[in-house]
Parts: structure tokens; C-alpha cells; sequence
């Protein structure tokens, strides 16, 4: 392409642009009802867009702060407010775990996790004393929610992984896990052994020949 045809073609390019810029001016006057005479710019329609366009949505609704003591949340007021028990089996809260409460304007309670404390592990048995579940390990009786021994599927005698606060005492516990049972792991390698091939005869005839 010589430079004479280049040089229309840029003019061609440039005629397009402003009749298009031209357009969408006229276009966003009329949206904004800018009159005629008034002064057109990037300024304007700036301004212009930012009294047209609705505020940002804030967050909605009233958020506190609290620590979960086992089964609630308390604030640092002393209030308390229900944590529920499903959410705070699946999430495997412990007493001293820093909580966000959102109550939204439906009255709704939204609880967030934002500051867990450091853990630890302890083993013991699942047992039901005074009509609540409880292990125990480590010399003392842990309380676990009811939600909890649901989800796990975990019954009386169950040995159960538990998790703790590791530099506080605590009455409550969250579940980690439900050990499997003895006979359950027996049955499981007697299964294992039974998929074992066996040796043919031959081969068991040489290795007694071999004394092997």
C-alpha cells in the first residue's frame, strides 16, 4: 500500500471516529438531559453519571464480634446468641474461636469463623451420662453437641477423635473423627487377604523340594 492510499485510509479512520464519538455524545446528552448549550466533556458526563448512578449497596444488617464457648457465641457485653449446632459441628468449632455475627435486615444469623484458637487432638470413648454425650480422654469428660454425634453417625463405645483448645481448659470438645472399630479393621484384612492370589500347587510342591 503506498503512502498516499495510507494516508486516506487514516482519514477515513478518523472521519468514523469522530462521527461515532459525535453520536455517543449526543447520545449521553439526551440520557442525562444535558440542554444543548451546555458545556460537553469528560468533567460532565462524570458528574453527571455520578448523581444518576445509585449509591453503592453497603453491607446490610448489624455485625458482632464474639468468642463460641461450646455451643453460643458470647459478645464482649456478655450476650450471648445461638450458634446452631450443625454449623458448628461441620465447622468443628471449640470453645475460644473468634466469631463475626451478621444479622441481616431479614433477621437472619450469619456466623463466620475469623479467628481460631490453636488446637490440639485427644482419644476416647463416646459415652452418655445425665442426657448428654460426652468422651472421655485425657483424665476429664468432654461435652460434644448432639448435632455432632448425629453427623458422624457415632454411637456409645465409639472411640472418637476429639479436638481441643491446646492452652485452655475447656468442658467441650469438637469431633474429628470416629476411629473404626477392631472387628471392623479385622474384617477389612481378612477381606484384603482373601483378594490375595494364591500360589498353584506346582509352585508349592518346588518350594517345599527347596526346602524354601
Amino acid at each position: 500500500m503506498t503512502d498516499v492510499k495510507r494516508l486516506v485510509r487514516i482519514k477515513e479512520l478518523l472521519d468514523n471516529a469522530e462521527s461515532a464519538l459525535r453520536v455517543a455524545q449526543q447520545m449521553m446528552s439526551d440520557v442525562m438531559g444535558l440542554n444543548e448549550g451546555d458545556k460537553v466533556g469528560p468533567s460532565v458526563y462524570k458528574d453527571k453519571a455520578a448523581t444518576m448512578m445509585p449509591p453503592s449497596a453497603a453491607p446490610t444488617g448489624k455485625v458482632i464480634e464474639g468468642v463460641f464457648n461450646g455451643q453460643n457465641m458470647v459478645d464482649k457485653k456478655g450476650n450471648t446468641f445461638p450458634v446452631p449446632a450443625n454449623y458448628a459441628s461441620k465447622s468443628k468449632l471449640i470453645p475460644g474461636d473468634a466469631l463475626k455475627l451478621t444479622i441481616t435486615e431479614e433477621g437472619k444469623f450469619l456466623y463466620k469463623q475469623i479467628a481460631p484458637v490453636e488446637r490440639k487432638t485427644v482419644v476416647g470413648p463416646l459415652v452418655y451420662n445425665d442426657g448428654k454425650y460426652q468422651v472421655l480422654a485425657n483424665g476429664k469428660a468432654y461435652n460434644v453437641l448432639l448435632a455432632s454425634v448425629t453427623y458422624f453417625r457415632a454411637e456409645v463405645g465409639d472411640e472418637i477423635t476429639v479436638i481441643i483448645p491446646m492452652h485452655e481448659d475447656s468442658d467441650w470438645a469438637a469431633i474429628e473423627a470416629v476411629l473404626p472399630k477392631f472387628d471392623e479393621v479385622e474384617k477389612v484384612s481378612e477381606a484384603v487377604a482373601e483378594k490375595k492370589p494364591r500360589k498353584a500347587k506346582k509352585e508349592i510342591d518346588l518350594e517345599e523340594e527347596l526346602d524354601i
